[in-house]
């Protein structure tokens, strides 16, 4: 992370409010965002967020969600420095509890009853249907960079669920079609004082929301079909579309939301890879998550 880069961030974003600077406090930093909490001489607070590219929109994203009535944090100011992006949000405080099942089904169905916004990317069957090619297509850039040359079992695994994906694709744009937030756990869900506030809309698309609901309980242990479909009869008991229970595919819902979530993830992984993060000491940690996601994905999927 480049220190002179978020200062002068930080710097236009107070130049913006008038403002002088304030202290900084990290809360959570990664090579391609961080949040920090800031405060004023006057003691006011607020949230400083910063991200590069493909996370540089989501200024536009916030700024939707507060037009179409969706709790989230208020954005104050945003600037761009340089491919990246710096915001100041509201601060909304530490959160009085973690979110839980119930929480997490309450705010899918608001999310995804909220009309869809013309500036989201979208993702339909065709683009669901394409996503284990694309992914091939990564691996061949990284293979032709010398890179990703043990990974025999994943090309497999991909060109076989890509010849099953007309099939399994199918159900795509049932409802619930619509704002898909992407990041969708409970560590995205702030439950303060005031309600509940969604975070993270950084990669935020129009496409089936079913894809949000299988991403609640992660994906860092084994997926658990049973589970998703409890969580699924949540969110119809919430006032979500009993759509959202519906054969897709040839599938149960829950397969198919599990089993295209995973093979979404693989594609964003691998992009990663050879795109924006694009650095071969960290191949190693990435064939080992995307070799498990192809995995599971072809057991789902049943392929």
């Amino acid at each position: 992370m480049n220190d002179n880069l978020t200062t002068d961030l930080l710097t236009n974003l107070c130049t913006l409010v008038d403002q002088p600077t304030p202290k900084r406090e990290e809360v959570r930093v990664w090579s391609m965002s961080g949040v920090e909490r800031v405060t004023f001489p006057d003691g006011s607070t607020r949230i400083f967020k910063y991200a590069k590219r493909p996370f540089d929109s989501e200024d536009q994203a916030l700024r939707l969600v507060d037009t179409l009535g969706i709790p989230a944090p208020k954005v104050y100011t945003s600037v761009h420095v340089e491919g990246w992006l710096g915001m100041l949000l509201e601060d909304l405080g530490t959160p009085i509890r973690e979110a839980d099942d119930l929480d997490g089904a309450a705010a899918a169905v608001v999310l995804h009853r909220t009309r869809t916004a013309g500036a989201l990317p979208v993702l339909h069957e065709e683009g669901l249907r394409a996503l284990p090619s694309r992914a091939l297509d990564h691996l061949d850039q990284l293979r032709k960079a010398d890179r990703w040359q043990d990974a025999d079992d994943v090309e497999q695994a991909l060109d076989q669920i890509a010849q099953a994906a007309d099939t399994r694709a199918q159900g795509t744009t049932l409802a619930p079609f619509g704002w898909v937030h992407s990041e969708f756990h409970p560590t995205s869900l702030h439950i303060g004082q005031r309600g509940w506030r969604l975070l993270d809309f950084a990669r935020a698309f129009t496409g089936p929301g079913p894809l949000d609901l299988a991403s609640w309980h992660g994906t860092t242990e084994d997926p658990d079909p049973v589970r998703l479909r409890v969580f699924l009869e949540s969110y119809v008991t919430e006032g979500g579309t009993p759509d959202a229970l519906a054969e897709r595919g040839g599938l149960p819902a829950e397969k198919w939301a599990l089993g295209w979530h995973r093979i979404w993830a693989v594609e964003w992984f691998m992009e990663q890879a050879i795109r924006w993060i694009n650095d071969p000491a960290t191949d190693l940690t990435y064939i080992k998550v995307v070799r498990r996601h192809v995995t599971d994905a072809l057991r789902l999927l049943e392929v």
